[in-house]
């Protein structure tokens, strides 16, 4: 089994800054791709960044330049780095990450339980 916990996220002012933190713990044998979603009432879950084990990086177009998206690997963790915020940007953070798990050597992804992110005017 493999857990996800979130932290980070809470109200913020617009044009601020919030950092997410997602650490995965576990039968991990490695961790493939790592993301961050968002949702708000009544609209599907929308991808925002996604990081390869590579390092390489995909933005929503909504947050291209205003988010980053990191990972340590040597922690399970990946990062979001949230700056000037917008009120549109209010919403429950997940994250999802595609772990390799053992024994059996499956990939299978893992949600976090969620982070709300409000964004005040």
């Amino acid at each position: 089994q493999v857990q996800l916990v979130e932290s980070g996220g809470g109200l913020v002012q617009a044009g601020g800054s919030s950092r997410l933190s997602c650490a995965a713990s576990g039968n991990i044998f490695s961790i493939n791709d790592m993301a961050w979603y968002r949702q708000v009432p009544g609209k599907e879950r929308e991808l925002v960044a996604e990081i390869t084990s590579g390092g390489t990086s995909y933005y929503a177009a909504s947050v291209r330049g205003r988010f980053t998206i990191s990972r340590d690997n040597a922690k399970n963790t990946v990062h979001l780095q949230m700056n000037s915020l917008k009120p549109e940007d209010t919403a429950v953070y997940y994250c999802r990450i595609w772990v390799v798990v053992e024994p059996d050597i499956h990939e299978r992804s893992y949600w976090g339980q969620g982070t709300q992110v409000t964004v005040s005017s």
